[in-house]
């Protein structure tokens, strides 16, 4: 077995997809966050999912690992669902049973539809209508789990994004700015906490609101961003519902595009104090100096889903003396267009490495000597306890993001992680009972 169509020389590689697309190899890796534990963000919310018992194993589990198996209920299909009756009837029915058990009815339902009513043609719009009619006090959010249309339109994640929005509300606030799309709360330390705080603003996030109340706050803001790529359509939409100006300020590693993100903040917000940006640079320059200086030569393997900007942080990296060895992604995002040919002139050895290719099953793992890897996906495949965990960017962003991703870097460097244990573990930074 050869690497040819799992691995490309960034030299040789095609933009924005280096690898043909077929038969699917699922790592056992699985710290990035699915659907579930997202929807969970949503305060005295309830999920629902309709579907055939072989999927719905999957999605029980992930509610049951993250200790939520409370706020999770499901209607199972059979085939003579399929064949005998309808999936409108048997969806609203089971919905109504589940929801007609409870003691303490919930504010919000995410209504999970799936392929097999895409496949019949099932009116959704009737489903909907009629459950909101028996239950007015309940909001119904139209969610969906149709791996099927994966690969056209909006994923399942984004429309999740979208609609998990919708219950939120209020008149808007001046100095309120409201962030929408994450998985995680930014961090304390981040660019975007520093600017809104010196220039006396309330930054709200559906990851600390605690109650359906503080939930439906998050529609006072007056500015809507979003900084994390899958979020974009959702926050987008959200705020053109209720007049909202909106950024969309995407995570980077470039000192440049940085500056200009932070400058597009000021000016939505009116001017005010920024950071002193040579200041944050020499900072930048000096950490990662001196993580240079601790991992020397050794080879640094990166993916995509420690970050979405995965060929921006091997740029960064190359031009400071790493080196950066490979990156593990499947497909290359329009917004590191420019990273990639950039990366094609200046280091074509660069080496992008698939993860879903069926190859990648039982190609090699293990390496001689040490390797630091950026991301679970890199220490997995090339079996190295020395790795960051941390996955879709975490908190990071801005020049405080790249100062972060440096020491993360010298701490993986300097002390082994047991990888087989860790990267199992579903949904980075949930509450996990494995």
């Amino acid at each position: 077995m050869d690497w040819k169509g799992a691995a490309v020389a960034v030299k040789d590689g095609t933009f924005p997809v280096p690898f043909v697309h077929g038969l699917e190899f699922n790592s056992p890796v699985h710290g990035n966050w699915n659907i579930v534990h997202t929807g969970m963000l949503v305060p005295e919310a309830r999920q629902i999912y309709v579907c055939a018992d072989n999927c719905m194993r999957g999605v029980v589990l992930t509610a049951a690992e993250m200790n939520a198996a409370d706020r999770f209920s499901f209607v199972i299909l059979n085939e003579g669902d399929l064949l005998e009756g309808n999936l409108e009837d048997v969806t609203i029915e089971g919905v109504t049973d589940v929801l007609n058990r409870l003691t303490e009815k919930p504010k919000a339902v995410l209504l999970f539809t799936v392929c097999l009513h895409h496949f019949v043609g099932s009116d959704l719009d009737r489903i909907y209508e009629e459950l909101e009619v028996r239950f007015p006090d309940v909001l119904f959010i139209r969610c969906f789990m149709d791996p099927i249309m994966q690969k056209t339109g909006p994923t399942p994640d984004q429309k999740l994004r979208l609609a998990m929005y919708n219950g939120i509300k209020g008149e808007k606030e001046k100095n309120v700015v409201t962030l929408l799309g994450s998985d995680f709360s930014l961090d304390e330390s981040s660019d975007i906490r520093r600017i809104l705080q010196k220039n006396g603003r309330e930054l709200r996030e559906i990851t600390s609101c605690d109650s359906w109340k503080a939930y439906e706050s998050l529609g006072s803001g007056s500015l809507f961003m979003t900084v994390y790529p899958p979020g974009k359509m959702g926050a987008g939409y959200q705020a053109e519902r209720l007049g909202r100006e909106f950024l969309y300020l995407p995570g980077s590693f470039d000192y440049e595009e940085i500056h200009r993100q932070e400058e597009k903040l000021l000016k939505v917000l009116g001017g005010g104090a920024g950071l002193d940006i040579q200041e944050e640079i020499r900072k930048c320059e000096e950490a990662l100096e001196n993580a240079r200086d601790v991992i020397g030569d050794t080879p640094v393997v990166l993916d995509h889903l420690f970050h979405p900007r995965p060929l921006g942080l091997a740029k960064l990296l190359l031009t400071h003396g790493f080196y950066v060895e490979s990156v593990y992604l499947d497909s290359i995002s329009l917004e590191e267009k420019e990273d990639f040919f950039w990366l094609q002139k200046n280091a074509p050895d660069l080496m992008l490495i698939a993860t879903v290719q069926a190859k990648m099953r039982v190609m090699p793992r293990k390496r001689r000597g040490k390797v630091l890897a950026v991301g679970q996906k890199a220490a997995w495949f090339t079996g190295s306890p020395h790795f960051v965990n941390l996955v879709q960017g975490g908190g990071l962003w801005g020049f405080d993001g790249i100062r972060r991703t440096a020491g993360l870097m010298v701490e993986a460097f300097l002390h082994e992680k047991d990888t087989e244990s860790l990267v199992v573990r579903k949904g980075w930074g949930c509450e996990s009972c494995i």
